[in-house]
């Protein structure tokens, strides 16, 4: 049964994720059409509430919803009664006045997406909280890992690298993937690993032990400076090459076939080389088309104003 919203990955069960998964691949089919558009949510409205800067979750997000024929408002926070101090409640109110059918929501502090899901009838998503979650990021994801692995995913390493601590990638991404039975393992600082957590992920802090784990797929997180209060290593040159995907690992992980993936942005030189951007197994550019196809089909699960189980 459809849900209100989506907030996080750990509320749905491995029957809602394999549906949610099984409904973006007719989505992508459209991509190659000449017509790419559907009427699936013609008359709904579709409002971005955006408090944090955004590219590709933004942009997809709004291509997503007009490609189901839905209306689409961008809430421009800078110039809008935020700035003068308005509250969240009060915000919500005033577009709760305005009749929106969904709302997505990003914002720097933990868990206000729950908070705002519990003041509106629309269907709220989670479009990244602080560090806490992103669960369309882990949906396609996992979406993009499928395509590559249409056996499954179960018994595939998939090494997660960086910034650990901060990263909600990083959460929601290692839970859907725990969830269809792949194996995860973390590397990175140690001050950037977090010592506590699911105790079936591996972690890492050297480069050569975690390879010797035989990871399927590297996935490479960015370092993120602005959530960063005190600094965690040396220099951003000392991460590249103690923890980057160098032009000599970049050779390594060729020969070896692995796969390759990064969330975007991608800091050149830090996570990654130039050169890993014209790898014939990266994933990068797919994971961004396929998130247009991972977000549609979460748009057409959810039911504002209720219709189903609370997310």
């Amino acid at each position: 049964m459809a849900r209100k919203d989506l907030l996080d990955i750990s509320s749905l069960s491995r029957e809602e994720i394999d549906l949610l998964l099984g409904q973006a691949v007719p989505f992508k089919e459209l991509f190659t059409r000449s017509v790419k558009k559907v009427p699936a949510l013609k008359g709904k409205s579709v409002l971005m509430l955006f408090y944090e800067p955004s590219t590709r979750t933004h942009s997809s997000f709004e291509v997503a919803a007009k490609r189901l024929s839905a209306d689409v408002t961008n809430f421009d926070v800078p110039h809008s009664s935020v700035v003068k101090g308005e509250s969240v409640r009060e915000t919500i109110e005033t577009l709760q006045a305005m009749r929106t059918d969904y709302i997505v929501v990003r914002h720097g502090h933990s868990s206000l997406p729950s908070i705002i899901a519990g003041m509106t009838k629309a269907s709220v998503i989670n479009a990244g909280d602080g560090a806490h979650a992103h669960p369309t990021q882990a949906l396609l994801d996992a979406f993009t890992l499928q395509e590559v692995y249409p056996e499954g995913l179960a018994g595939k390493k998939v090494l997660i690298i960086g910034d650990i601590l901060h990263s909600r990638v990083a959460r929601s991404t290692s839970t859907i993937l725990k969830r269809l039975d792949a194996e995860v393992a973390f590397l990175g600082p140690g001050s950037l690993v977090p010592k506590s957590g699911p105790e079936n992920i591996k972690r890492f802090t050297d480069y050569e032990e975690a390879m010797k784990w035989k990871p399927d797929v590297v996935y490479l997180l960015r370092v993120q400076m602005e959530r960063q209060d005190v600094q965690f290593f040396p220099s951003l040159r000392e991460y590249h090459r103690v923890y980057g995907i160098t032009e000599e690992r970049l050779k390594r992980i060729d020969g070896e076939g692995l796969w390759l993936m990064h969330p975007g942005p991608v800091n050149r030189g830090v996570e990654l080389c130039d050169a890993a951007m014209d790898y014939s197994r990266s994933l990068i550019n797919r994971q961004v088309e396929n998130g247009i196809a991972v977000r549609m089909a979460v748009l057409y699960w959810l039911k504002p104003g209720g219709g189903g189980e609370e997310g």
